[in-house]
């Protein structure tokens, strides 16, 4: 049983490899769209931004996940186990297809479908899931408007400047916006993953108690007590995933939503930060990709309506739409294979 664990934790542990590998296009697609950073520059930027995040904040979400969105009570491995399938399974069908999706609302209705499977609807907290359920709307909108105001802003402050001066100015701004969109995406969604891992320990504490004292790394005194090995391996893990980059999902997101300058690409991150941030602060899980997304299409906006490509914008907000009640069916699934072969 203690193998079934362990082997729970590596899942858990891959499930962020491919996030940070699934958005790597959150972080470096408007840097490379722009030709600002080379591809492998962009995505080694990106992912030493993901890890140094663990340095610099809170585990505000990850506790919001560990313990408010499900009852505790009803969590066991397989449970846990088969959330993972079901927003692994997601994120694999979404990137091979190039559909940018959230990574985040995979996770969460994975770890939902699974837990709605061993005891009903009674699993799900209601108040857990107000704020994320809201945001799921409100991220892009947020992206959106601060990406277009800050865009027209820009516009404003430099519309007297030519425009190779600008270029030039927002080529290196956009090094820090483009490092300040991959601690904030590292900071809310490396959390989302040592919630979960912390979800399976509480659940196993009884297991771990008959251990000996070469697995005492497993003892947990309650959700907020959140081991540092937890931490580093969430942030290690994402940001090796993003530094083998998501290609697929790069192209969509550089290029095929708007065609975006380094002024754009600034906007565009900074946008997606500042929304990212304020979420994370107040302990709330949300989409970096619907968040960038909607401040691409804001910046996009002011140049014209027709310079957003809204067919490809409508093909993201269907996955986005189909992302929680998709990986919920097949964690629920899972979880019922998962049970009857263990017995």
């Amino acid at each position: 049983m203690l193998v079934y664990l362990l082997a729970i934790i590596l899942v858990a542990f891959i499930f962020d490899f491919i996030n940070g590998f699934h958005d790597a296009a959150n972080s470096i697609a408007t840097v490379v769209g722009t030709r600002v950073l080379s591809p492998l520059a962009a995505v080694a930027w990106a992912a030493f931004f993901n890890f140094v995040a663990l340095f610099i904040f809170g585990t505000h979400v990850a506790k919001t996940i560990g313990s408010g969105m499900i009852d505790v009570a009803v969590v066991n491995p397989d449970v846990i186990l088969a959330g993972l399938t079901g927003a692994i399974t997601w994120n694999l069908v979404t990137w091979y297809y190039g559909i940018p999706s959230s990574s985040s609302h995979a996770l969460l209705g994975g770890y939902a479908g699974a837990a709605v499977a061993r005891a009903g609807f009674t699993a799900v907290i209601p108040s857990g899931w107000e704020k994320t359920i809201l945001f799921i709307v409100l991220s892009p909108m947020i992206g959106m408007t601060l990406g277009l105001g800050l865009m027209t802003a820009t516009y404003w402050a430099f519309h007297r400047v030519r425009p190779q001066r600008v270029d030039r100015l927002f080529r290196v701004l956009q090094l820090a916006s483009s490092a300040l969109f991959s601690l904030s995406h590292g900071a809310n969604d490396a959390q989302k993953t040592m919630g979960i891992i912390m979800s399976l320990l509480i659940a196993s504490q009884a297991l771990v108690a008959q251990q000996g004292e070469f697995f005492s790394f497993l003892r947990v005194s309650g959700p907020d007590a959140i081991p540092m090995w937890v931490k580093a391996g969430a942030h290690i893990a994402i940001g090796l995933g993003t530094l083998m980059g998501g290609w697929r999902i790069i192209h969509t997101m550089g290029s095929r939503v708007t065609r975006l300058r380094p002024v754009g690409g600034f906007c565009a991150e900074t946008g997606g930060a500042m929304s990212i941030l304020i979420a994370t602060f107040l302990g709330i899980p949300v989409s970096t990709t619907h968040t960038i997304s909607g401040s691409i299409v804001g910046v996009g906006a002011t140049t014209r309506l027709s310079a957003v490509r809204w067919g490809v914008a409508g093909q993201m907000v269907w996955a986005w739409i189909l992302t929680i009640p998709a990986a919920a069916f097949v964690a629920a699934v899972s979880y019922l294979v998962i049970h009857f072969a263990r017995g």
